[in-house]
């Protein structure tokens, strides 16, 4: 057993990581993971539960001093990544409650890179709601800026990101804020055909019409001709 460094600093938590994926690796597993996630960056085939308590051990091991030594780390392991399991890591690193002092509007950036550097549903979903979600509730006025702008980006998993960042708001969604970004993204707009803007819409609205399902049906009435099939489907999904 490789013996384990104390992540007391940004370097030294990203090579712990590391370390520990690749002692847990199973190749027949990762072969598997990656298949199912059409991903390009090969897994260690470690499962979620057992990353989830690498994480909480290593995370916990030898808290980063400083918020640079946390953004630092979190990119560490993100850009340096080999396998996706880090990236995940990376994840669970940038939402850690240790470091719940540094999500504040500057993180956003970090974020931002996340989402267009990882390019794909798993990854991004992971930042939306988890990370853009709980800072666009504690710092609305700054962060509902950025998300309207991520609503018109040129790049198709930031407008996801702005799309769904509002799944677990229920009460707390700005639902002008969630027009907005749902309007900006129907058919015709410059990412509307595609599939998981389609599905991101319809997800969006099918979870807040668990909190107000005539906002809902309204919205899906008004626009009717611009909504997917997809999307209306999913809108609509379980309601009478």
């Amino acid at each position: 057993m490789t013996s384990h460094l104390l992540p007391a600093t940004p370097a030294a938590l990203a090579e712990t990581v590391r370390v520990r994926l690749a002692e847990m690796a199973d190749a027949d597993a990762g072969a598997r993971m990656q298949a199912y996630m059409k991903s390009a960056m090969p897994f260690r085939g470690v499962p979620t539960k057992p990353l989830s308590a690498l994480c909480r051990e290593v995370f916990g091991a030898g808290p980063l001093a400083t918020e640079s030594d946390w953004h630092d780390a979190v990119l560490d392991l993100w850009d340096g990544a080999g396998y996706r399991e880090e990236r995940y890591a990376a994840i669970a690193l940038a939402g850690h409650r240790a470091y719940a002092d540094y999500r504040t509007p500057r993180a956003l950036g970090i974020y931002h890179h996340l989402v267009v550097t990882g390019a794909w549903w798993d990854l991004v979903d992971s930042v939306a709601a988890p990370l853009v979600g709980p800072l666009l509730r504690t710092h609305p006025g700054e962060v509902a800026a950025t998300v309207r702008r991520w609503a018109v980006d040129d790049d198709l998993w930031v407008r996801r990101t702005a799309i769904l960042c509002q799944l677990n708001s229920r009460t707390a969604t700005d639902t002008g804020l969630l027009r907005e970004c749902l309007s900006a993204n129907l058919l015709g707009s410059r990412h509307g055909e595609e599939f998981f803007i389609r599905k991101a819409l319809g997800w969006a609205l099918r979870e807040h019409a668990k909190t107000d399902e005539a906002w809902v049906r309204a919205f899906v009435a008004e626009h009717d001709d611009e909504l997917a099939p997809l999307t209306r489907r999913e809108a609509l999904k379980h309601l009478a």
